[in-house]
């Protein structure tokens, strides 16, 4: 702690500062395993007790109604699982349904009522929360965690492709407020993440598409040789290969915890948001279709337009644009949404309000990843508006038959 004073008897007035300064380490484990809730893996039981062993934890089990309509027998499971592992874990009430997908995100009442169901069982801050689905419920529920009692542990089971190599592994928990997306969160670190493949086998061909884009805009702005494997094994991932699958969510959710631990910024307190490409696009896009488009849709969209602009703008070298479609549509991914030629009730292109949106959501000046080189991002802080134009101009002509 650092003191500044003014001198006494110099005619100042008399103010004293200090400078308050610590830090804070976090750390919490994030797990790829199978069969997450068959008696015999340890994985949970493990995780809950990994700093009370001794002791008995309460959890309060959150589920995705869109999973249990693929895996209707999952409560049963985690019950079963509860009772084998009693000496670890109390379950306080049977696995409660709520909403997936915005709906979740869209209505406080549902962030109200599981708060109502925190202080019903009388979860303290020694307690678990369990949010098992895909990365809308996880924002939801985690902001519950993280605002009751100022914080009760967290343990994510993300099911869906994006919840498991992106959103899931994170540190932001979020819901969205008259429209505009994740306008009320924290960043609150969870206490584990536990992945198991098994759940991504059960999602429609859809999800497992759309989780694929993250790993496509990770690779482009972080990892070239991740990209070139992306390549060399579109055919098996769009087939969904298993063990594909499997690295690719890896390597994926690897690449996102390494920027967060170590690119200095992982509570985004600066004007930047590099793990965004290709997302200021997207963000409008999911609001202007009123999220018919999945975010992992919207985003490839965005990461085709934003690589083009790349282009146009001389950051990047001619023809890598076709090379990064050509990635996007092998995997399985339309780069073209009429939504992107939207006007506004004055004319204007609607999509070039999500300039303004990104920017507000962090405050500062405007800060938007783009691309140098394939592996290589850079961040700009202006964006042509002719050059968006003529870059959603180019995605038409492509989409064109």
């Amino acid at each position: 702690m650092a003191e500044v004073g003014g001198e006494p008897g110099t005619g100042t007035v008399a103010t004293t500062t200090y400078l308050q300064r610590f830090t804070v380490a976090y750390e919490y484990p994030v797990v790829f395993t199978e069969g997450l809730f068959r008696p015999d893996n340890p994985v949970l039981a493990h995780t809950l007790a990994r700093l009370e062993p001794d002791r008995r934890h309460r959890c309060l089990v959150f589920l995705d109604e869109g999973l249990l309509a693929v895996r209707p027998g999952l409560a049963r499971e985690i019950e079963a699982y509860a009772r084998h592992h009693a000496r670890t874990i109390e379950l306080v009430a049977p696995p409660l349904t709520v909403p997936g997908g915005e709906k979740i995100k869209n209505d406080l009442f549902h962030i109200e009522w599981m708060m109502g169901l925190v202080y019903d069982h009388r979860l303290d801050r020694h307690s678990f929360i369990l949010a098992v689905g895909g990365g809308a419920v996880l924002d939801a529920v985690g902001l519950v965690a993280a605002t009751s009692h100022r914080g009760i542990r967290l343990v994510r089971v993300p099911t869906t492709v994006l919840a498991q190599n992106d959103s899931g592994v994170g540190v932001k928990n979020a819901v969205n407020l008259r429209g505009s997306k994740n306008f009320v969160g924290t960043f609150a670190p969870p206490f584990a993440v536990l992945n198991d493949l098994d759940f991504v086998e059960l999602l429609p061909a859809r999800d497992k598409i759309a989780g694929m884009a993250e790993a496509v805009k990770v690779a482009l702005i972080r990892d070239a040789d991740f990209f070139r494997w992306l390549e060399r094994n579109a055919l098996a991932l769009a087939a969904f290969d298993r063990p594909a699958m499997a690295f690719m969510i890896r390597r994926c959710a690897e690449l996102h915890m390494h920027q967060i631990a170590r690119g200095g910024d992982p509570f985004e307190t600066g004007s930047a948001r590099p793990l965004d490409f290709g997302h200021w696009a997207a963000h409008k896009l999911e609001s202007l279709t009123r999220h018919h488009l999945r975010h992992g849709e919207a985003v490839a969209i965005g990461i085709a337009l934003d690589t083009r602009y790349s282009v146009l703008a001389g950051l990047l070298e001619p023809g890598a644009e076709e090379r990064v479609c050509a990635l996007l549509e092998l995997l399985g991914f339309r780069l073209w949404n009429a939504a992107l030629e939207a006007r506004t009730a004055e004319g204007g292109l609607a999509l070039l309000a999500g300039l303004q949106e990104f920017r507000e959501h962090l405050g500062g000046e405007l800060t938007v990843t783009l691309l140098e080189a394939i592996g290589r991002g850079v961040e700009v802080h202006a964006i042509d508006e002719a050059l968006v134009v003529r870059s959603i101009g180019w995605l038409a002509e492509r989409a064109r038959p």
